[in-house]
């Protein structure tokens, strides 16, 4: 198990603002809404149906032996799109996401610009989202995660940065650094493999399952669209500036 715990950053020139402010809403959201309300994740995680159909579905409906209420969501149902997005299952799932986001996030903002950053967030997530309601259109389950856009900012980051150092833990080899490239490859084979041996579409909530194929919107379209939102201007004084810290490196011994 590869588990990132942060990478390098020294080509990194502007602060991350949209970055941190993302991290913010997604905790914000969780503690302050999830957490101390037991109908939110219900009236405003994505439920298939209400997407396909463009109807409020308000009623309990029977999951996996479960009866859930389906509250009433915001008008019109389709804001569910962006209000599940900063929405998580559990500890475990905010940390993951927060952890990938904060390790993966800045730099990619600092290659975009912090607009561009947020719509091409923003984009991928939606498409995430589409990705994961296409695989079964007529679902109740209600989906929920940040994971579909932040799998789009990893895409990003891997075309952008594939040789990039990232450290990661590995099991009892403890900390060891690898390149974006093997890194972020591995994590998005792994979802396409697993997203193609799903025998039915899950959610991102905790007890309902993964949701790989918004995993695999997300990466796919954060490869695709990165091009259409990076600045060569920029791309440019990213590798001018880390080719200038390897020159230090390399003509100067530090102790």
């Amino acid at each position: 198990m590869l588990m990132p715990i942060g990478d390098d950053n020294e080509g990194r020139v502007t602060t991350p603002i949209v970055t941190y402010i993302l991290i913010g809403i997604n905790l914000a959201v969780f503690f302050f809404l999830q957490m101390t309300s037991s109908t939110f994740d219900y009236s405003y995680s994505i439920i298939p149906r209400e997407i396909t159909t463009g109807r409020d579905i308000v009623e309990q409906v029977a999951i996996n032996g479960t009866t859930i209420p389906l509250g009433p969501g915001p008008t019109p149902i389709y804001l569910t799109i962006f209000s599940a997005m900063f929405m998580h299952g559990g500890f475990m799932h905010l940390f993951g996401n927060m952890l990938y986001l904060w390790i993966f996030g800045d730099n990619v903002e600092d290659a975009l610009g912090p607009v561009k950053f947020l719509a091409f967030y923003l984009i991928c997530g939606i498409a995430a989202t589409y990705a994961q309601i296409f695989t079964d259109p007529n679902s109740l389950i209600p989906n929920l995660g940040a994971s579909g856009a932040i799998a789009g900012v990893l895409g990003g980051y891997l075309v952008m940065f594939p040789t990039r150092q990232v450290r990661v833990l590995i099991g009892m080899l403890g900390i060891i650094h690898l390149p974006a490239l093997i890194v972020i490859g591995l994590w998005g084979a792994l979802q396409f493999m697993s997203g193609l041996g799903s025998i039915a579409p899950g959610t991102e909530q905790g007890g309902g399952g993964v949701a790989y194929w918004a995993h695999i919107g997300g990466f796919v379209a954060g490869l695709i669209l990165v091009s259409l939102f990076r600045n060569p201007a920029t791309q440019q004084r990213v590798r001018e500036r880390i080719n200038y810290l390897d020159h230090v490196d390399n003509t100067h011994r530090r102790y």
